[in-house]
Parts: structure tokens; sequence; C-alpha cells
């Protein structure tokens, strides 16, 4: 065993039997670089990671691989998850380097004394092949370039920092454009992506992208507010959800959506299911249900929250972070189906239905065997059986039923049992958003059993830690931790508000701002004041595959910073757009939950607060809570939940106002006055 042993992460201990000598990333490892003058060999990846397995099966677990290592290189590994600093520093490093997008497994060489890469690459097979080096004769080849070429690799190094200095978002120039016009032009740009026939924007492979949708959803909002709706913006969302939930990337037997699909039509997926994606799906879906019933987007969501809450959570709370790709040395052998073996386990005509609606009938679309995937609308499929619509349903979710229960016998993939604090703030968020859109308490319960976690295990009542595993919590807590729980968390609020989660909130937005906020520039490191230091301190500001720290960080503050009145979550706010003004305004689309906070400028946020007896609320938040409007907050606040409480509610409270609902409407920083009937109330919201 080396020395991963002793690590939590699943994916470091999937290495520790490895004949590589290799290090977790601390300072042990460097120092033994630095005394040996050796190169680091750094090996980013993570537990779900497909590619990450094969370079592992193919070259770590092979003798002569790990001698050649051994030998030249002191070998470091990490799990991009659980370091998401050390991921982005040397995903950006080697974008420099190459000029080519990264990826994983990260393959970077460093120099032991600055830390600077001098080379790198993603994967690399054993023999040459795919256009690449063999992985041997490349490291023989580093080994020798280094020894040979010192003076012009620290040449290159050099050139490398000053180029990562550069990368300051906060420096960008300022055009100048207005407000209204950078969120139509961000529209226009992802216009110009989006693939009109499949959904999603543009071509094989495709992601999800829920900010991007998300943005585009709330833009067309907006123009409905104010009477002026734009059709295509909705198509460009309705279609895209519609592409996705019918398609293989969704598990049409278990629930949950897989990572992105491989083509354009979403039929085959890369099979890894990761809870970032799904926990912002979850509130996508529940806020285009606002616009609408739609019976194909209620069972995705209906049935995304069985898999969390069924797979997914901890028995005491927290979210697990993913799902392998592979299972018994296979990518989707778990997932995919042999057309006899479903005949066989179904009736006559639950395999009719079946066969009909996932295109059994169809060729096989996936190495010989079938990926389900919805081949039309479950309607037209009711109507071309001649079946009656209750009938069909009772098929499909006894056939549905059958598949998981013989799905259940089969060597499941890898569970990355991690709880990750930013992922489960994603998460929590879209478990909130939905129970509230769809009337469906245990899934509230289930989103504060994760924020109790977080809070109980996490937090020690100053700072969060970012990752959790058996027991152990591990790594200062990243800028996204802080911001996506915080999130997370004033979600909880609008569900079903609690003192303490109301106190947490505070008191996470205080520790944002205490250790991540750029007090000469504005805006947010992903990195806190105190932490290691690296060859770079980033500042994300761009949606990838997890929103921006940046963005969900400024976009919290002006929700609390408006819930409690406090001005200093506002500034913050509004000076981090400010100090990124430049970089949103060079590409609009890149930027789509920063241009959420943009958008606070043109419509200014809504509180709506009623407070009351408990059980009195309900009709008047069904009212508030009516629709798709992103601007509005709707909270809830029982008499008898004291603490904290926005600073426009009357602190004292006689005995018979405690017993009659009131209300209070607040756009921006002005309220209206008390509002005791229902009927006005209606007209104020409506």
């Amino acid at each position: 065993m080396n020395r991963l042993a002793d690590e939590t992460s699943p994916y470091l201990l999937q290495h520790a039997a490895n004949p590589v000598h290799w290090h977790p990333w601390d300072e042990a490892a460097l120092a033994e670089a630095r005394a040996q003058d050796k190169p680091i060999l750094l090996s980013v990846g993570y537990s779900a990671c497909h590619w990450c397995h094969v370079m592992a099966h193919e070259s770590f677990e092979d003798e002569a691989t790990a001698e050649v290592m051994n030998a030249h290189f002191v070998n470091v590994k990490v799990d991009r998850e659980e370091r998401p600093d050390l991921d982005r520093v040397y995903q950006t490093a080697f974008n420099l380097l190459s000029r080519q997008t990264g990826g994983w497994p990260l393959t970077m060489f460093l120099d032991p004394h600055t830390l600077l890469p001098f080379f790198g690459g993603t994967y690399f097979p054993k023999r040459a092949r795919f256009n690449l080096p063999g992985f041997t004769d490349l490291l023989l080849r580093v080994a020798d370039g280094w020894n040979s070429q010192r003076t012009e690799l620290t040449e290159q190094g050099e050139k490398l920092s000053e180029a990562l200095s550069a990368l300051r978002p906060t420096e960008a120039e300022v055009t100048g454009v207005e407000d209204q016009d950078v969120l139509q032009r961000a529209v226009d740009q992802l216009a110009s992506q989006f693939d009109h026939a499949e959904g999603g924007f543009g071509s094989a492979p495709k992601f999800p992208m829920p900010s991007t949708l998300e943005r585009v959803l709330r833009h067309w909002a907006l123009g409905a507010r104010a009477g002026a709706p734009d059709r295509g913006t909705l198509e460009m969302v309705t279609t895209t959800l519609t592409r996705i939930a019918r398609g293989g990337i969704y598990d049409h037997v278990g629930g949950g959506f897989c990572r992105y699909a491989t083509d354009r039509q979403w039929a085959i997926p890369h099979f890894e299911k990761m809870l970032y994606d799904n926990g912002p799906l979850l509130g996508l879906y529940a806020d285009v249900l606002g616009l609408g019933p739609d019976l194909l987007f209620e069972g995705a969501v209906r049935e995304t929250a069985a898999w969390i809450m069924r797979d997914m959570q901890h028995p005491e709370g927290g979210y697990f972070s993913s799902l392998d790709a592979d299972s018994e040395g296979e990518e989707g052998k778990y997932y995919v189906w042999r057309r006899p073996d479903v005949k066989r386990l179904l009736t006559e005509d639950e395999y009719l239905v079946v066969e009909t609606l996932y295109g059994l009938d169809k060729p096989a679309n996936f190495e010989g065997k079938w990926n389900l995937r919805r081949r039309d609308a479950w309607r037209a499929v009711v109507q071309r059986l001649s079946l009656e619509p209750g009938t069909a349903d009772e098929l499909l979710d006894s056939a549905r039923a059958k598949l998981l229960a013989e799905r259940g016998k089969r060597t499941p993939p890898d569970k990355d049992t991690k709880v990750l604090t930013s992922w489960n703030g994603l998460a929590i968020r879209g478990m909130a958003k939905a129970a509230v859109r769809l009337g469906e308490p245990a899934w509230l319960t289930s989103a504060e059993r994760a924020a109790d976690f977080l809070r109980e295990r996490l937090w020690d009542g100053e700072r969060l830690m970012a990752t959790w595993r058996d027991g152990t919590a591990k790594y200062a807590g990243y800028l996204d931790d802080y911001a996506n729980l915080l999130d997370g968390v004033l979600a909880l609020l609008q569900a079903s508000w609690r003192g303490e989660d109301a106190r947490f909130a505070q008191a996470l937005a205080d520790a944002l701002l205490a250790h991540f906020h750029d007090r000469e520039a504005g805006a947010f490191f992903l990195t806190a004041h105190d932490h290691e230091e690296l060859i770079h301190r980033p500042m994300p500001t761009m949606d990838e595959a997890l929103p921006p720290g940046n963005g969900t960080a400024a976009q919290a503050l002006v929700a609390l910073g408006h819930l409690f009145g406090e001005t200093r979550y506002l500034d913050a706010a509004h000076g981090t757009l400010e100090a990124l003004r430049g970089s949103i305004e060079k590409y609009p689309a890149g930027h789509c939950t920063l241009l959420n906070v943009v958008e606070a400028n043109v419509q200014p946020p809504e509180q709506v607060v009623v407070r009351g007896p408990r059980g009195a609320l309900d009709p008047w938040l069904e009212i508030a809570r009516d629709g798709y409007r992103p601007w509005r907050s709707v909270y809830g606040i029982p008499y008898g939940e004291e603490g904290v409480l926005p600073g426009y509610l009357p602190r004292l409270v006689s005995a018979e106002t405690r017993e009659r609902v009131t209300a209070f409407v607040c756009t921006g920083l002005t309220c209206s006055a008390p509002i005791d009937s229902i009927k006005e109330f209606e007209k104020a919201v409506g």
C-alpha cells in the first residue's frame, strides 16, 4: 500500500494498492520532490471518471510502468472533487500551455521548486494510439527533458507564471453596455448556438447546462411580465428539457440524469451520475412546471427526487457525490438491456408498452443492447396502442417496477460516498424548490436533513469544511461551498422558515465576506485569504459544469440583503458586478448566473413575507407562489419562529395580531403596509 491508504477519498483509495508510490498533495510530497530534485507527476481525476479507470488499469496497475514513474518522478494523486482549487489551477495552466481544453484524468508534470507545470495532457494510453504517445515512452522523454533542458523549462515556467498573473477578470475593459442590452446579447448568443431540432446548445457531446437554460427562462419571464414574451426563448428551454427527459441521458428505470450525452440526440449518455447535475436540473424542471402541468417533466422530478433519497442520501442526512459510469469493468453495463431479457420479465401487455415507448422494436443502440429512451410522447404511444390512459399508466408503472427490481440484482456502479458541501448546496436547493412546486413534504424533509448534517458536521460556527466521509471532515471550504450552501439554505427558508436556517444563512454570508471577498477590486476568490498559496488564485466567473462561485455568491447576497435589509450584502453583490462587468460584457452568454444579478438592476427583487399561525399560512403562500416569477421570493414565517427576522417586520405583535395572517409585499427595500385581507393580498401579488 502507498500513502493513499490513509486517505478518505474513494478515488484516492482506488489507487492505494497501485505499485506506483502515490502521495496525496501535501507538504511531505512537495518536500520530497524538492529534496530529490525530481519533477512531480500530478494526476487529477475522480471516482466516477471512465477514462481515469482506463488509465489506472493500463498504466498505474502495471508494474513496469510504475517502476518508471517511481524512478523518475514524485507521483501525486488528487481527487478533483476534494481539491477543486488544484484542479482549476492546473486545468488553466494546461490550457495556456497547450491551447487545448483539459479534462480528466489530467496529467501534469511540475517543477518541484516552483510547482509550475512544464508539460501536460489528459489521458495517455499505455501504448501509442489515438495519435497519443505511449505513456512509458512519454515518461522517459519528459524525464530526459527535465535533466537536459532545465534552462528552457525554467524560462517557459516564468512565461506561464506571467500568463497566469494576467488572468484577472476584474481588469477586463468595461464598454458601457446597458443592462438590458447585456441580457439581450446573452440570449442572442445562445440562440445562435441552439439546436432547434434536438434541443441543447451546439452538437455532440451535449451537456444539460441548467444554469444556461435558467437564464433563458428568466429572460422569457421578464419579457412576459412586460407584455412582450419571446416565444423563441421559451421554446429553447422546453424543447431542450423535453429532449433530455425523453432521452437516454435520463434513467427511465431508476430516475436521475447522467452527466452528458455523447450524441446530438441525447440517446447515449456518459453513464456517470453526478449530484451536481441532478440538483440544478430538479430546480429547473420545477420552475418550468410553474408555467403549467407537464406529465413528462413532473415524472422526471418525482423519479429523480426519489432516486436522490433512495440511493444518494447518507442515513444521517448528507447527500453522496456520484455513481460511477462503469460496473464490472464496462461502461453502462448496469443500465442497458437485452430485448429477450425484458420480454421474459414482463407480461405481454407490459412488454408491448415498453417496446413501443422505449424503442425495443428498433435496432439496438448501445453495443448490441438497448439504452432506454422515449421515442415519442407518451400520449401518442397510448393512442397508437389503442389503450385507455389509465390502463396504459398502470402497465408502464408495473413494467418499470419490475425492471427496477431486476436491475437491483445486478452489480451496481461504485458510489462515491463523499459528502461535498458545495454539491449538497445545489441538491438542497433543487429538492426544496421541487418540494414546494409539487407539494411533497418528504422531499423538503430530505433537504432539511442534508442542511442539518452540513451544519452539524462540516461547520464549526465560523468556517465550513469542504468534504466529509466516514466521520472525518477535511479541507477548508472553498467559495463554492459557502455560496452554494447559502443559496440552498435560502431555498429552504422559502420552502419552510426555520429560525436556525435564517441564522445559518447570515453566518455563511458573513464568513463569505470575511474570507473570500477581494476588498480592493471586488468579487470573490475561489480560495480563502488564509489558504495554501498556489501558482494562481482563481476568481471563477463563467458557467461551466457548475455555476461559478461569484455568480452564486452575488445572487444569494442580493436575496439575503433584501430579505434582511442588510446593505453590506447588497453592496458586496453590487461590487462583484462592477468588478466583473468587463468580463460579463465581453461574453454575456458565458456568465449566465452573474446575469441573474444584472437582471436585479432591471427588475428589482420582490419579497413577499407572510406571518400568522402556522396552519393558516398555506392558502396565502399558494397564491404568492403561483406561476413562475424568478424575481419574487416568498417566505412564510409562522409566529413562534422567533430569532432572526427581516428588519421591516414589526417586533412587537399583540396577541390578537398573532391569531391572524398578515402579509408584507416589498419591492427592493420598499414595503407595503401590512395586508390582512386575502383578497387584497391576491391583488397585490397577482
